[in-house]
């Protein structure tokens, strides 16, 4: 089998990755990044495609040549692959859940404990020469986490993990998935999302983005949610429609926001989050811990023995 690995530099952007055991399975050739035309030319006479986030869509599956047996998403989200048109061209698609479950989870608790204490604001008063904190009374939100509720979309591997972590800290759980989940500990809560959104102190993102997911944060969804609450969404920035989470923050419908994912990334240089003093926001680090990024390179070398031994696991078409 021969490997071809489209844009490595999305993965291995720091060089400290081990390939080992992935080339133990298949010789594997490496390219930084691809564009459309240079994908068609890399993939000739190859049997495995890994791309990590790259657009591959009808017309460039069309033109993949018979020798392309399996395409292998780099990640846990497949959204960006023409899964129905790499069947038509019996192509295998397969993707790699669970690489990131801890990373993403930690960074979900990490954005609940910091609005709390509101870290933010108190670092931006710093920078602007400001010590009124520590001069005066403290003049930002501080609470605790204990005994407030987290709402959490989406109960996958990820979503349970943070709320694993939410109730060692003392939090309550609401959930909402799309086949509802029963809980043994009485402080988890499967809800409807209407339930959900209005009784949270915090509510994070954790599902697909899906033609149904795609904007189930909107205008109408943030008119439910409490004005102390704040948004958090480790997951895909589409799932919110942000136009209606920015108009929500400037008028203080909702208290604040944490966004490791936008729509589109990265924002543009205009956009009104980048400077919002009750937003965090982060470049899609969720997944790029380096022991996670290496987890995934592990992962991918498993999956493409399982596809050698006829056996394919992970598939998604």
């Amino acid at each position: 089998m021969k490997t071809v690995f489209l844009n490595l530099a999305k993965l291995d952007f720091d060089s400290k990755l081990d390939f080992s055991r992935l080339t133990q399975q298949t010789t594997v050739t490496k390219y930084a990044a691809s564009s459309d035309k240079e994908i068609l030319d890399r993939i000739k006479d190859q049997n495995i495609v890994i791309t990590k986030e790259l657009p591959v869509g009808k017309d460039l599956i069309a033109q993949f040549p018979p020798s392309v047996r399996l395409i292998c998403e780099a990640g846990t989200g497949y959204n960006n692959i023409d899964i129905a048109a790499a069947r038509e061209k019996n192509i295998t698609v397969c993707n790699i859940p669970g690489y990131s479950t801890e990373a993403v989870a930690q960074l979900a608790i990490t954005f609940i404990l910091s609005l709390s204490a509101s870290l933010t604001q108190q670092q931006i008063m710093l920078k602007q020469n400001n010590y009124d904190n520590f001069t005066k009374h403290l003049l930002v939100p501080h609470g605790e986490i204990q005994n407030k509720t987290l709402g959490i979309i989406g109960a996958g591997s990820i979503g349970r993990q943070v709320i694993t972590i939410a109730r060692a800290l003392g939090m309550n759980a609401l959930v909402f998935n799309r086949t509802p989940k029963t809980w043994d500990d009485p402080k988890i809560k499967s809800v409807s999302l209407t339930e959900l959104l209005a009784h949270s102190d915090f509510i994070s993102l954790h599902c697909p983005l899906t033609p149904d997911t795609k904007h189930l944060i909107n205008k109408e969804t943030l008119s439910l949610v409490k004005s102390s609450a704040f948004i958090i969404n480790t997951s895909r920035g589409a799932l919110i429609q942000e136009s209606d989470l920015i108009a929500a923050l400037q008028a203080g419908t909702i208290a604040g926001a944490a966004l490791d994912v936008q729509d589109p990334e990265p924002p543009a240089l205009d956009n009104p989050l980048l400077t919002m003093n009750n937003v965090i926001l982060t470049p899609h680090i969720g997944w790029k811990p380096l022991e996670a990024r290496q987890r995934l390179i592990n992962l991918i070398a498993g999956n493409i023995e399982a596809f050698i031994l006829e056996k394919p696991i992970n598939v998604v078409n």
